[in-house]
């Protein structure tokens, strides 16, 4: 029975995430399958990619082919590499002790690269959180400023209009004034003639 290790599709429209299977090839891609090896998850960032490393060499010592992606995935957990390494150790090319102490030295370095993307990732978020923040704090201050400018022109337009109100009724006042000093000088100027009268009448008398 040829076996593949594949990618069994799940989740939702949009957001997949893979099981990885080991199955039979006449099978369907969603169909039965004879070992759930892992997942893959390429919604996170990075992705996640859970794998039973023994489960998959174990798989591909009996003679299991991988799809094109999941030989990709089975490289990047290091599957390949210890099939490769047992393989020698079946040839006598290496002892068990060298097999784990290259296998164990990959990890290593693997776990390192992924920890400096991880710790990347991180540091941009951060720069990015700070960039929106920042640029937040501009909108705000712009808005308050708006405000503030708003502010002072309704107070200087309010200030306007109660010095053209005070100059309007100074110059009311003063027509007014002058009015009633016209008024005086015309009431004078009419009683004049009449108390220039009286006083003949009374010489005549």
């Amino acid at each position: 029975m040829p076996v593949k290790i594949r990618l069994q599709r799940h989740g939702k429209k949009g957001k997949p995430f893979y099981w990885i299977v080991a199955a039979d090839a006449r099978s369907k891609r969603d169909g039965k399958f004879l070992e759930k090896l892992g997942i893959y998850n390429p919604n996170t960032n990075p992705a996640t990619i859970d794998l039973n490393v023994d489960g998959a060499v174990k798989w591909l010592t009996n003679g299991a082919q991988p799809s094109d992606t999941a030989k990709r995935l089975l490289s990047y957990k290091g599957a390949l590499l210890k099939h490769h390494l047992l393989g020698g150790l079946r040839k006598g090319a290496l002892t068990e002790e060298q097999v784990a102490e290259k296998f164990n030295a990959w990890v290593a370095e693997k776990d390192a690269a992924v920890a400096a993307k991880v710790s990347g990732l991180t540091q941009e978020q951060e720069v990015e959180k700070a960039k929106a923040l920042a640029a937040e704090k501009a909108v705000n201050e712009k808005r308050v400023s708006d405000a503030q400018a708003l502010e002072a022109e309704a107070a200087a337009e309010v200030a306007a209009a109660e010095a053209s109100a005070a100059a309007e009724v100074a110059a009311t006042e003063e027509v007014v004034a002058e009015e009633a000093v016209a008024t005086e000088e015309v009431v004078a100027t009419e009683e004049a003639p009449a108390e220039e009268a009286a006083g003949e009448e009374t010489k005549e008398a």
